[in-house]
């Protein structure tokens, strides 16, 4: 298993926890963003680079993700191309995204982005507070403990 994270908007506190696991297991996790990103000076640790532009992380990551993997993302669309793929995805909030509830989910972001390109405003999500990164820390070991 690799681990891929969606890291252009992963939050500092999950990449740390994600850090200290690719740590503690050994398994290769790979930040992929269009940004240099610092990461901890470990050999299984590594920042890939991508070009600017839209969708263009996401569409690497799909092409590097295999069945059996983790993706790290909160992008529902990048989620359901890579559960398509076999892959294992995890949201920053620890939700587990699976075949059984992506096309709700996919539903659901693509209604309510029908209604703020009408001028509905939906703001975003809550900041991340101390439950949601022990959920996501939770689901982290749950996943990793039933792959290995």
């Amino acid at each position: 298993m690799k681990i891929w994270v969606d890291a252009d908007a992963c939050p500092g506190a999950i990449k740390d926890i994600l850090f200290r696991a690719a740590q503690r297991t050994g398994l290769q996790l790979t930040l992929v963003a269009n940004h240099a990103l610092p990461v901890p000076p470990n050999s299984n640790i590594r920042m890939l680079q991508v070009s600017s532009g839209f969708d263009v992380a996401d569409d690497e990551i799909v092409s590097l993700a295999s069945a059996g993997d983790l993706v790290i993302t909160s992008d529902i669309p990048l989620a359901a191309e890579v559960i398509e793929k076999g892959a294992y995805v995890l949201s920053a909030r620890g939700e587990r995204l699976t075949a059984d509830n992506i096309k709700p989910r996919l539903n659901m972001r693509d209604f309510m982005d029908t209604m703020r390109s009408s001028g509905m405003q939906s703001g975003g999500p809550p900041p991340m507070n101390n439950q949601d990164k022990q959920q996501f820390a939770n689901q982290l070991d749950r996943l990793l403990a039933k792959v290995s």
